[in-house]
């Protein structure tokens, strides 16, 4: 009688992450992503940057790790923006490489959306990656165009201060957080970042960027620690609001946001999806360089905010 093998991934287990495991998990992903991209000490990947410990805790954000045995060898992030969700960044130790690890992490990621009750999800993976693409595509996930990272160096401040959503009391904060809800809810329907805004002021991790009234707005991470770092102000996420004159809003926020930047002496760096044409293009305009880019998978396959005529900024890492 034939003995049936086992598979390498049956010992391994997957839950929720714990408090204890997060600076593991963001350890690991420093390990994952420095080997697979070739950095030479992986360990240091991404500097003073960190896109797993700022995420710990929040509401909108739950997030997952894989075991062998009472050792953390792998995690996911699953965040919430309203009806929209996304995963990443997954991660797993090299060594782990091969044997499932990833495919059990999506697995347990995927009752977590439903859970939620989430429209649509999606991710960024590597463009060039067959194996990646494949995964996510064993999922539903289906590749839609590139969204490329872009850099805008440090500049002398040149523009006005602009408007910040800390500096609002607490009555007209709350005021601007459903307004930047009503903003996005109408270039998606269901399209709600009320909890990343939140989140980036409890935290210190940054600022939100405000202009007109309210015609746009930008959750800008900037500091040691948070996911911009202390070189920084990543654009997490922004929007104007769209119709005629859309282009122009845009603009007018990304002056903001530039000026916010120059103010602290840091680049700025920012998320734009290529179906996403006219942001896109207004951003090379004023001299943003495209360093890396990956591309974005939705499920289901819809166009979603990644159109002409959305002009959004954010790249679901």
């Amino acid at each position: 009688m034939a003995t049936k093998t086992r598979s390498p991934s049956q010992s391994i287990k997957v839950g929720p992450l714990r408090r204890g495991e997060v600076d593991e998990a963001d350890r690991i992903m420093r390990v994952a992503f420095g080997t697979y991209l070739g950095a030479p000490d992986p360990p240091t990947f991404m500097g003073d940057r960190g896109f797993l410990r700022p995420r710990w805790g929040v509401p909108h954000v739950q997030m997952l790790g894989a075991r062998a045995g009472a050792r953390l060898i792998g995690s996911n992030v699953v965040t919430r923006w309203g009806a929209f969700g996304f995963l990443g960044p997954l991660t797993v130790l090299p060594e782990f490489w091969n044997r499932g690890v990833a495919q059990q992490l999506l697995g347990a990621t995927m009752p977590v959306f439903e859970r939620w009750g989430v429209r649509r999800t999606g991710l960024f993976t590597f463009s060039n990656s067959a194996k990646h693409v494949g995964l996510y595509q064993k999922f539903g996930y289906w590749p839609g165009y590139l969204t490329a990272i872009m850099t805008r160096a440090a500049a002398p401040q040149a523009g006005p201060a602009p408007r910040l959503l800390s500096s609002l009391g607490r009555g007209a904060r709350e005021q601007a957080v459903r307004e930047c809800a009503a903003l996005t809810g109408a270039i998606d329907p269901g399209l709600d970042l009320s909890d990343e805004i939140r989140a980036t002021l409890a935290q210190h991790a940054g600022e939100v960027v405000l202009t007109g009234g309210l015609d746009g707005f930008a959750v800008c991470l900037t500091g040691a620690g948070t996911e911009g770092g202390a070189k920084t102000c990543y654009v997490k996420f922004g929007a104007a609001r769209g119709g005629a004159g859309a282009g122009a809003r845009f603009d007018k926020l990304m002056d903001a946001v530039e000026a916010f930047a120059d103010a602290r002496g840091t680049a700025v760096e920012a998320g734009v999806n290529l179906a996403r044409e006219g942001a896109f293009r207004r951003l090379r305009a004023r001299g943003y360089r495209t360093g890396t880019q990956g591309v974005a998978m939705q499920r289901p396959h819809a166009a979603g905010f990644n159109r002409p005529g959305a002009y959004v900024l954010d790249d679901w890492r």
